[in-house]
């Protein structure tokens, strides 16, 4: 019987880990996203799934009418079940602890698989410049509910989301 080699190159090692882009939008784009109150506790929400690691978290940006997040989910879990755990979190809360009645997210979501480093770098760059383009912020280090904003802030030695 042949003994498997102990140094394999990590390229050829398969991983279950798939890390994606995806953006939702909210019902009938509504600046639902706009208040501190709301983007702050969207923020919340997907600190609580870190955590409780249903995913992690490399970059995201909450922005007046939409959500972007760059996330790897693992095994047993997939993407839809991650955009899941965010807009029902988020709905939920949103109803409980703010009382909001309506409709709070569109149906469904985009994702693009991240298949590369090129792929990863452009799309963290398109959700820092998000703000930028959308007129919000003369500079993406001043939009407060980004992953860039919060980790050039937060404290020394204190956890990041991812």
């Amino acid at each position: 019987m042949a003994r498997p080699a102990r140094n394999a190159l990590p390229d050829n090692i398969l991983s279950s880990a798939r890390t994606f882009f995806a953006t939702t939008k909210t019902s009938q784009g509504r600046a639902l996203l706009q208040s501190e109150r709301n983007a702050r506790l969207m923020i919340d929400v997907l600190r609580s799934y870190v955590t409780a690691g249903k995913f992690r978290l490399h970059d995201f940006v909450v922005m007046p009418d939409h959500l972007h997040v760059l996330l790897t989910v693992g095994d047993g879990m997939t993407v839809e079940r991650a955009m899941q755990f965010i807009k029902g979190g988020f709905s939920y809360r949103l109803k409980k602890e703010c009382g909001y009645l309506g409709e709070v997210w569109q149906c469904g979501f985009s994702e693009t698989r991240v298949e590369d480093r090129q792929s990863f770098m452009k799309h963290r760059d398109y959700i820092a410049a998000n703000p930028v383009k959308a007129g919000l912020v003369d500079s993406q280090e001043e939009f407060p509910y980004c992953f860039t904003y919060l980790a050039a802030r937060k404290a020394p030695g204190a956890k990041a989301l991812d």
